[in-house]
């Protein structure tokens, strides 16, 4: 069974400023989106996502926890890439996609421009990973000072001054020295980053939706082998006292809305739950 799937607000329409809404309309409220990849791929690639979001949230801090934080998140970065050959991986999504995309220029209804945008976004990052030659962060590998970070940060309170005279020496500098090593680091991993964004885009947008019912809290759906789904989307208002847990494979997906006791155990909610589900097939 996969892990419990992560949430992700987003607001589900805007209204204009220039508008003025009677009093009595509802306020548009925020959604939260739950997410659950049900291939090791897509799982990975949305590690990714959280890891390189978390490193920019942080990257322009002026403050030395902004620039742990981000450190921090670099070297998860770094770590991910140590396990398994991502630069292959990717580009064999990439390469899966574009033949996808350039199947469908002469199918009815298909938006020309916009394909063609897409395909030239596709070209360009090809043409950036294969200009990658060995293996990706290996300069950060060798990287002393990196080092020394990352053979303490798993400790706890292992990256203190007195453990670290050469970290605390680093974070003492100004901030603008800061951020210009971190942002020196990050840039080996901007083909791949961008690429994994590009991906995500495209799966996220190749999305069926619609309307379900979780009685009592739970609902299972067993997936068409024919369709793939590579990722499974959960929004509920943001209101809602409950959170999806999402968990499955292949061949079907089982979610359950839980909710937490005063003691902070979570327990499956016995109310019917209204969402929107969203599979994303491509």
């Amino acid at each position: 069974m996969g892990e419990a799937g992560g949430g992700i607000h987003e607001p589900e329409g805007s209204q204009s400023p220039a508008s003025s809404a009677p009093t009595n309309l509802k306020t548009l409220v925020p959604n939260v989106i739950y997410e659950q990849p049900l291939s090791e791929r897509v799982r990975t690639f949305l590690r990714l996502e959280f890891l390189f979001n978390e490193f920019f949230s942080r990257l322009e801090g002026p403050s030395q926890w902004d620039s742990r934080n981000a450190l921090a998140s670099l070297l998860d970065i770094l770590n991910i890439f140590n396990r398994t050959d991502l630069k292959t991986e990717v580009m064999k999504e990439l390469e899966r996609q574009m033949s996808t995309l350039a199947g469908l220029e002469h199918a009815p209804g298909v938006d020309r421009a916009r394909l063609s945008e897409l395909l030239f976004e596709f070209d360009s990052l090809m043409d950036r990973m294969h200009a990658l030659h060995g293996q990706i962060g290996q300069e950060l590998r060798q990287n002393e000072f990196l080092n020394s970070i990352k053979q303490r940060i798993s400790i706890p309170g292992g990256t203190c001054d007195f453990d670290l005279p050469g970290y605390h020496f680093w974070l003492q500098r100004p901030a603008e020295n800061r951020i210009a090593d971190l942002r020196r680091w990050i840039k080996v991993f901007e083909p791949i980053q961008l690429s994994i964004l590009l991906l995500l885009r495209l799966v996220r947008e190749s999305a069926h939706s619609s309307q379900e019912v979780a009685h009592e809290g739970f609902f299972q759906k067993v997936l068409d082998p024919n369709a793939p789904c590579q990722l499974v989307r959960v929004t509920v208002p943001a209101e809602a006292p409950y959170f999806a847990e999402v968990s499955g494979g292949r061949h079907r997906f089982t979610l359950r809305f839980l909710e937490y006791l005063p003691d902070g155990h979570a327990v499956q909610t016995s109310q019917d739950v209204a969402f929107k589900l969203t599979c994303c097939m491509i």
